[in-house]
């Protein structure tokens, strides 16, 4: 009995003496009316966030359809500056052609190489578009529209080269034409003396 004496006065002193230096803290409380708000926007933020996701998704597919669009306008802007420079290489040479061959100064040996100067001329004009055709239209060809863009724009180049070949050689072969001509009333003039 002295023990179990001893042990209620130990645990009185002992209850006595942490209960005072603790504080009384209680037991935590929660408000269900803030725990259902915050559930609740926790869900409004959830569907946002999917709205968003779907939002960034419908962007790229935009930017890529943009991207393929600006694509297609960039082939079709390099090939019609091919057409329009193949267009007017046939112009020159039909018009400029014709002038320099019908020319009294020109010499029948020279004829057929003038002719076929202007005719390989022609004949990568006309190669080049058959490949630009096979490019646009043949399904086998797997390039991206990057590639049949770069691709269009060397051959664009080329046909301006094509322009300026012919331009140069026309007007060489009139400069040779106009020499022969001075050179001609040089030596046919009447003389005076």
């Amino acid at each position: 009995m002295k023990n179990t004496i001893r042990k209620l006065i130990l645990s009185a002193l002992f209850v006595i003496l942490i209960g005072g230096n603790a504080s009384a803290q209680g037991m935590p409380v929660y408000d269900n009316t803030n725990f259902i708000s915050l559930a609740k926007s926790l869900l409004e933020s959830a569907k946002q966030t999917s709205e968003l996701l779907k939002t960034v998704e419908f962007l790229k597919e935009q930017k890529e359809r943009i991207e393929q669009v600006s694509n297609v306008i960039q082939q079709l802007s390099a090939v019609q500056e091919v057409i329009q420079n193949n267009q007017q290489l046939f112009n020159m040479v039909q018009g400029d052609l014709q002038e320099i061959l019908n020319s009294p100064h020109v010499k029948p040996d020279e004829i057929n190489r003038i002719t076929e100067s202007f005719n390989d001329i022609i004949e990568n004009s006309i190669s080049s578009v058959n490949y630009i055709n096979q490019i646009l239209s043949s399904g086998n060809l797997k390039m991206s529209d990057a590639e049949r863009a770069e691709v269009l724009k060397e051959h664009e180049l080329k046909s301006k080269e094509m322009v300026a070949e012919i331009q140069s050689k026309t007007r060489r072969y009139k400069e040779i034409i106009a020499f022969r001509d001075m050179q001609d009333k040089i030596n046919n003039r009447e003389t005076n003396y």
